[in-house]
């Protein structure tokens, strides 16, 4: 059964992966699908797991929401997200008060908290891949490249992560979290990531500053790990393994992008700052 998972794992990866590149590469309406596509499922899968706690997320709205955030992003319909944002809290209470399903607390807590995380984060990628203009094709491709090397790291992180932390972990990261990562494994990963980035630079981000290369090396080390540590506490609060079993040997779409989720919008702001 080991084995048939771990080909599962490598057969999905092989498959995917040049896709994901491809995606990335050529962005505009490609990626735009792309991105509401795992956006939308993780969304998904985040209010499915999260009826275990009888919390009873508005699918409807919280859908809506998530989508509008990630294609006015794309394409600006709406310029002030601040009113969108008190119109959309408006909306979940006054129809909260005809679900009668348990908890209101915690079924427009789980409501704002899934639709915003995941979609700003959704949001971000797409400010990332369409942060450089459409003048030529070469300037369009550059959003794609630190797209592509931000998978890279996260790739990296993850394996630096788990072969490192296998052979010498011995202090427990967070135990109550994720038993199995350790701190050693973290500092690998970390090692991976930054590994990832400096290839980068050289092989196809030589447009970016050295500053900004190793500040985006920085967020996939230790904000990507947060992002997959945030999503362990949540489905060990649920107790559940993974957010789903779409993916064959790798659970669920959120599972696999919870890393780019929060680190997404930090890179975001991280080329707004540094890169003018």
């Amino acid at each position: 059964m080991k084995f048939s998972n771990n080909a599962a794992r490598v057969i999905v990866a092989v498959i995917t992966i040049p896709l994901i590149l491809a995606v990335c590469y050529f962005g505009g309406i490609y990626f735009l699908i792309f991105t509401a596509a795992i956006a939308l499922t993780s969304f998904y899968e985040f209010t499915h797991f999260t009826r275990k706690k009888f919390t009873y997320v508005n699918y409807f709205f919280g859908f809506l929401f998530v989508a509008f955030l990630i294609i006015n992003k794309y394409r600006t319909f709406v310029d002030d997200l601040f009113s969108a944002f008190l119109i959309y809290i408006v909306i979940l209470a006054v129809f909260e008060l005809f679900r009668n399903k348990k908890s209101a607390i915690y079924n427009i807590g789980a409501t704002l908290l899934g639709s915003l995380y995941l979609g700003f984060a959704g949001a971000s990628l797409i400010g990332i891949r369409e942060y450089f203009p459409h003048f030529t094709e070469t300037l369009y491709r550059q959003g794609g490249y630190i797209i592509i090397a931000s998978f890279a790291g996260i790739w990296f992180c993850d394996t630096f992560a788990y072969y490192g932390g296998t052979a010498l972990g011995k202090h427990k990261l967070f135990p109550r979290v994720s038993p199995n990562k350790s701190w050693e494994g973290a500092i690998f990963g970390f090692i991976g990531a930054m590994t990832a980035l400096i290839a980068s630079k050289f092989l196809f981000l030589n447009f970016l500053h050295w500053d900004t290369i190793f500040v985006i090396g920085i967020i996939i080390g230790t904000i990507g790990q947060v992002g997959d540590l945030f999503e362990s506490l949540l489905k060990r609060d649920v107790g559940v393994k993974d957010s789903s079993n779409i993916i064959p040997g790798h659970g669920g779409i959120f599972d696999r992008f919870d890393s780019l989720f929060l680190s997404a919008p930090v890179i975001y702001l991280c080329l707004k700052l540094l890169e003018g």
